[in-house]
């Protein structure tokens, strides 16, 4: 999509901490005037004012590097700006057009922005932000992922510990390590010492549960034997240099995790409340695969804005799910595209990794590429490359999808796939 708007000025900003360069050029001249311009609400304000008395409130085109983050958070509320976020990587190439020494200068960076929008603003995108539910929802994914990410680096810290000072507590952790009950068992008890010292009131509350049969002993003895067998246990370490710093550790990090688990619970319950009152979320709910997790990661990398891609490939390529083709000569090499928003390409990539269970046909094509011998995470990138040109299509169409409709476009093409799908019971949707 291009502009052609006409636009009463250009301006180009590199943007920093607390002080952004700032570089304006009229359409017609080439000279630039060079300022300064403070990350404060109120310089803002004076600037933009400026701006819109000079010119009339005619629309002023700005280029800067930077697609979120303070300074376009600040911006995008003045109408009379057109934002253009680039890649600084364009900018980049851009600048070693003119020379190659790779010299990198504020000032200098801001005149090739406010240079570079005014030869090119007509093959470029204008910036335009979603509506106040999908940001939200972009926003709240993201957040709640990084906080699962630590959580996962800090349980990873915490079963090292356990492993080393308190081995009795890795019998007791179960499927998880930051899981409710473990991590109050840990606060309570951060030592093996502690944990065998307990009233045997306390210790049968953190046994493990299991059912008796008739030819069994009763609930009472089987309780008695295994806190008999806990307190047996000996210590793996018995230096008391190295158990007072376990301990310390093993308490810290338990009550770290407890506090990421309430923060991930109340992210979980903001993504639903905005989840329920998004127009899109019958639509992407329909998607097999798509629990309560994918559901509005997916809505977020589509958005609502349906004229910002122009077709399915523009998605495919800016996620990272398109391989990127090399050609020289006689040599044509096929590639994985590293160059995109990660956590947009790691969201289809495990949508696609969880259709294979829940879609019959998705779970065909898996199979069938893996026999030809395409790897894993390549035939789910395969898989992903697919399904962002269906959903695409319900997308524009605002229609759900249908697996079974899907089928029947299978059996009218005679899609080689059909030979791998699996029996109709054999799936099932969430």
């Amino acid at each position: 999509m291009t502009t052609d708007i006409p636009f009463a000025a250009f301006v180009g900003i590199d943007w920093a901490d607390e002080q952004h360069a700032v570089a304006l050029c009229l359409p017609d001249a080439r000279q630039y005037e060079p300022s300064d311009l403070m990350q404060r609400a109120e310089d803002l304000d004076e600037w933009v004012a400026q701006l819109r008395t000079r010119f009339g409130g005619r629309p002023v085109a700005v280029c800067l590097e930077q697609s979120r983050g303070a300074l376009i958070y600040a911006l995008m509320k003045y109408e009379c700006l057109v934002l253009f976020p680039i890649n600084p990587k364009q900018l980049a190439s851009y600048r070693d057009s003119f020379k190659t020494s790779r010299a990198k200068d504020d000032p200098t960076d801001a005149r090739l922005l406010c240079q570079f929008l005014a030869e090119r603003h007509s093959q470029l995108r204008p910036w335009r932000p979603d509506d106040e539910t999908t940001r939200a929802l972009r926003l709240l994914v993201e957040g709640r992922r990084r906080w699962v990410d630590q959580r996962t680096a800090l349980g990873n810290q915490l079963w090292q510990q356990l492993k080393e000072v308190y081995p009795l507590a890795v019998t007791l952790a179960g499927a998880q390590v930051f899981a409710v009950g473990f991590l109050e068992m840990l606060v309570k008890f951060p030592s093996q010492k502690e944990l065998q010292q307990a009233s045997p009131k306390q210790l049968d509350h953190w046994l493990p549960k299991r059912r008796i049969t008739t030819d069994e002993p009763s609930l009472e003895q089987q309780q008695r034997d295994g806190i008999a067998k806990l307190r047996a246990v000996p210590a793996l370490v018995t230096d008391p240099a190295i158990l007072q710093a376990g301990r310390l550790a093993v308490l810290s990090l338990a009550q770290m995790l407890q506090q990421l688990n309430q923060t991930i619970a109340q992210y979980d319950r903001d993504i639903a409340a905005r989840l329920a009152t998004h127009p899109d979320a019958e639509l992407f709910q329909s998607l097999p695969g798509a629990g309560e997790v994918l559901v509005p990661r997916l809505i977020a990398a589509f958005g609502t804005d349906r004229e910002r891609l122009e077709s399915a490939e523009d998605l495919q390529e800016l996620s990272g799910i398109a391989p990127v083709t090399s050609r020289s000569g006689k040599t044509c090499t096929v590639r994985k595209r590293r160059a995109c928003p990660h956590f947009l390409r790691q969201t289809f990539h495990e949508f696609a990794g969880a259709s294979i269970r829940f879609s019959r046909w998705a779970g065909a094509y898996y199979r069938m590429l893996r026999d030809r011998g395409t790897q894993h995470h390549a035939a789910v990138r395969a898989l992903a490359f697919k399904w962002i040109r269906i959903i695409f299509h319900c997308w524009q169409q605002r229609t759900p999808y249908d697996e079974q409709r899907y089928l029947q476009q299978l059996t009218l093409k005679h899609a080689p796939l059909l030979a791998y799908l699996a029996p109709e019971n054999s799936s099932s949707n969430p």
